[in-house]
């Protein structure tokens, strides 16, 4: 595996803009993410029951026919709870992309972000996405402004592309994602666009989203908060040439690798640009019953309130994981957790099979000043392991969302 500059454009055939439309008081706020030609879709949408208009309208184009041509997406305006006009700009959104590139209104896809509950401003997305259509390119800078223009309370643009070797042909994977607050396992307020030159069956393209996601997205967690608007968009066009990858395909393997190292990347740094954040959490949980078990537990821990102040306060307070596992559900035994802490200052062990361990607080407190830390829980009931990344909470998470809206 090969790792990129760029995202969204570096497979061929895969064109993008990010523009100003003046939906946000700064910044750009309206992106469009183009394939030159038609190319499978696989789609994963937020588990809330409140939807915003465009994940409805998209759920339902993805439903009725997983291929498309095109992603719009407009930022500082989420189009969340706006009733039977929000889904009627949502289809303009679309009609208007359809319009400017000559292609069907079924090949575009949608998507929001920003505040929820306000009507959308659709002209002036409109004249926007008629702006970005004009301004479709397919270099590193295109794709970089497209993920600019998806930020909302973002500090930093997340994009990522890598290559793999498939049938003696090169595959690329690129993404872009965008994400800082009301981010909760089973994805978050965020938004991430997969491209691919692989040819990939579409159902096989579902399928592995789907597993990815599961194992990326779904373990990440800022504030504890689903959002209306999460969704994650992947196309695969075909261009590189190689044979379509099925699930019984030898490289395969190779393929899933790529998707799933794009994934993760953007899952850091999604929590890594966690509002008001200053440390990355990563749980690391092994031994348990199963695989399912791991993730129940990784979740509960990474999601715990008093475990992220904790980290805040660089306090190794190790009894807050344990009562955070204790509580998530999944069945273990107590006697046989361990529990460490490592960081690049070094490790420390807190618990050894259900036994509180001696241990420095002035070491403990050099690991916890790094930014980049890891909980490493251990169990003996199984073979079980999963991972969750995190951050802290922090008073300046208060202060953001206190006045986001202004």
């Amino acid at each position: 595996m090969k790792r990129l500059e760029g995202g969204v454009t570096a497979p061929k055939g895969f064109m993008a803009s990010g523009i100003r439309a003046g939906v946000k008081k700064e910044g750009r706020d309206v992106a469009l993410v183009y394939s030159t030609r038609e190319a499978n879709v696989a789609a994963t949408f937020t588990t809330n029951v409140v939807k915003a208009a465009p994940v409805v309208l998209s759920q339902e184009t993805v439903g009725k026919r997983p291929v498309g041509r095109a992603v719009v997406i407009n930022s500082g305006n989420a189009n969340a709870c706006t009733g039977d006009v929000g889904l009627r700009d949502a289809a303009q959104m679309r009609e208007s992309v359809a319009v400017g590139l000559g292609i069907a209104n079924r090949d575009v896809l949608v998507a929001s972000t920003g505040v929820i509950g306000v009507p959308l401003p659709i002209e002036t997305v409109c004249a926007g996405i008629r702006t970005a259509c004009a301004e479709l390119g397919e270099t590193r800078e295109a794709g970089t402004a497209a993920a600019e223009a998806i930020m909302t309370t973002d500090t930093y643009v997340k994009e990522m592309a890598v290559s793999v070797e498939i049938d003696g042909k090169t595959v690329t994977v690129g993404g872009m994602a965008k994400g800082s607050g009301m981010i909760h396992p089973n994805m978050a307020t965020m938004l991430a666009v997969l491209t691919t030159d692989g040819s990939v069956d579409a159902a096989t393209l579902q399928a592995l989203l789907r597993e990815t996601v599961a194992d990326t997205y779904n373990m990440i967690s800022v504030d504890g908060d689903t959002s209306t608007n999460d969704t994650v968009f992947m196309m695969a066009n075909g261009l590189a040439g190689n044979d379509t990858v099925t699930g019984t395909h030898p490289d395969y393997g190779v393929f899933r690798d790529a998707v799933r190292y794009v994934c993760t990347f953007l899952a850091k740094r999604i929590v890594g640009d966690g509002e008001g954040a200053s440390k990355l959490l990563e749980v690391q949980v092994s031994g348990a019953a199963t695989s399912t078990d791991a993730r129940v537990l990784a979740k509960s821990v990474i999601n715990s309130n008093l475990v992220k102040t904790a980290f805040f306060g660089e306090d190794a307070n190790w009894g807050r994981i344990l009562a955070a596992m204790g509580y998530s559900g999944a069945s273990f035994d107590a006697a046989g957790v361990s529990i460490a802490f490592e960081s690049a200052a070094g490790r420390i062990d807190l618990m050894k099979a259900g036994e509180p361990e001696r241990f420095d607080e002035d070491v403990a407190s050099g690991i916890l000043k790094e930014r980049e830390i890891v909980i490493d829980i251990h169990l003996r009931d199984g073979d079980g392991r999963a991972t969750a990344w995190g951050c802290d909470l922090s008073y300046d998470y208060v202060r953001i969302n206190g006045d986001y809206r202004t």
